[in-house]
């Protein structure tokens, strides 16, 4: 078996090795592979050397022009879709424990007039039957009283009429007193004194028993009264068992609090699974005035957002702006401002903030109203909003991520003649791309980012090919 012979090639410093075997065809085929590796090689080589000699000077920084020119500020904002309107649903105050026996399940689109929940009537109902049955009872109380006083009234009538014949038959009886004896006549003034005694007494009881008569009826049509008010509320709470809608709108169920009370252990802790407090659902018990869902109004719907320090001036309450949801981003809502609070929210501690940092993180909360024209729209939703601002008109401006800070002063790094020189400048406006500045002379060449931090990472990149170049040569 032959032996395979090794030729060594050197290619500008850079030496290589390649084993071939003998024979003419083999010979010419590996000739055509060493000179074409041999040239990919020599230009590999020429290459990294020319990568490897590369100064400071030679190190591309990316820059751009101040230039002189009208700033559009146009307005970013990211919030949340809300309602603009929440109606609580709470359980109507029927004095003991209710059991709900029908729901609709949360996100459930209604309209207003719709059945939300409905609990179980059946205590109320019994209440209504025992009303009922009392009525009855004080009608016919009432009817039997009207009848029995009649027929009292009928007899005194009776009783009166002879009473007061035996007065007159008394008073006749004394006219003929004068050719009487003594004796008679006194038994006739006698009999006129005791007829008239028993009539005045049997007129005083009439009157007496007509007025017990009366607040007898008056106590029975109390009684009739206070039945129909406890039939008229039984009705009303039975009305109130079926609770509808109020608003169009989302619901959304409440959370079942009295389940997590029953769920508690023997030594009275509680304990909440993964899965959170359980909803609201169908079987459940609450308690009077226990808050069940919310109705959210979807027709009236509300973005909460925050906007920069620097772009409150440029908003006006009342103002067009245009909204997209990641619900639907090819969709396009008209919508307006509504409202932006009057203190700022910064969201770290000034004292950890430099100035930069300051106008983004320093925001004021600001309300947007949606026109979503009957679309349906859901609350929760991340909504974009873009508020058209103020022009600047004739202002110098540079891209934004050209500014940089230190030791509280902003600054860009200005192209000269020994190189990226800083040169401090005063912020008048920020936007989402442009920074509005002063200090700066038009078409001045400023840097995006900072120089040093660019010749370093060049330097560590020049480093690590200085150490492969190396090792080939070797």
């Amino acid at each position: 078996m032959s032996k395979a012979r090794k030729n060594t090639f050197r290619v500008n410093s850079c030496s290589f090795a390649v084993r071939k075997k003998p024979g003419f065809c083999n010979y010419l085929f590996g000739k055509t592979i060493i000179l074409a590796l041999a040239a990919s090689l020599t230009t590999a080589c020429s290459y990294i050397k020319q990568i490897s000699g590369l100064g400071e000077s030679d190190v591309i920084i990316p820059s751009a022009k101040v230039v002189r020119a009208p700033v559009e500020t146009e307005i970013h904002a990211v919030g949340e879709l809300m309602p603009g309107r929440n109606v609580m649903i709470v359980a109507p105050p029927a004095g003991g424990i209710m059991t709900i026996i029908q729901i609709v399940d949360s996100g459930t689109r209604v309209n207003e007039g719709d059945v939300i929940v409905t609990f179980d009537p059946g205590e109320q109902e019994y209440a209504l039957e025992q009303s009922r049955s009392r009525l009855d009872e004080a009608e016919q109380q009432i009817r039997k009283m009207k009848a029995d006083q009649a027929v009292r009234v009928s007899q005194e009538q009776v009783s009166l009429m002879s009473a007061r014949y035996a007065v007159d038959r008394a008073e006749w009886r004394t006219m003929g007193n004068d050719i009487l004896g003594a004796i008679e006549a006194r038994k006739n003034v006698i009999a006129l004194e005791e007829a008239k005694r028993r009539l005045e007494q049997l007129e005083r009881d009439i009157e007496s028993r007509a007025s017990s008569d009366a607040a007898d009826l008056q106590a029975q049509e109390a009684a009739r009264s206070n039945a129909v008010l406890e039939m008229g509320a039984a009705r009303q709470r039975i009305d109130s068992f079926i609770i509808r809608a109020p608003i169009s709108g989302v619901v959304v169920l409440g959370e079942n609090l009295n389940a997590l009370v029953a769920s508690a252990s023997a030594d009275g802790v509680i304990y909440i699974t993964e899965a959170g407090i359980p909803k609201i659902s169908q079987g459940d018990q609450v308690s009077p005035g226990s808050m069940i869902a919310q109705i959210q109004a979807s027709e009236q719907m509300e973005i909460a957002a925050n906007v920069l320090e620097t772009e409150v001036s440029s908003m006006t309450p009342g103002q067009a702006v245009k909204v997209w949801l990641d619900t639907d981003p090819l969709q396009v809502y008209e919508g307006r401002l509504k409202s932006v609070a009057e203190s700022s929210r910064p969201s770290a501690s000034s004292n950890d903030l430099n100035y930069l940092e300051a106008l983004s993180a320093r925001s004021f909360a600001a309300v947007f109203e949606v026109i979503s024209d009957g679309a349906p729209v859901y609350p929760g939703v991340t909504a974009r909003i873009i508020i058209p601002g103020k022009s600047a008109d004739d202002v110098l401006s540079v891209p934004r991520h050209a500014l940089n800070q230190k030791a509280g002063e902003v600054f860009v790094y200005v192209r000269s003649d020994d190189g990226w020189k800083p040169q401090t400048v005063r912020v008048q406006y920020l936007t989402e791309s442009r920074a509005v500045i002063e200090g700066v002379d038009e078409g001045m060449e400023v840097a995006l980012g900072d120089p040093e931090t660019e010749i370093k990472k060049a330097k560590a990149s020049r480093k690590g090919i200085s150490v492969i170049t190396s090792g080939a040569s070797s």
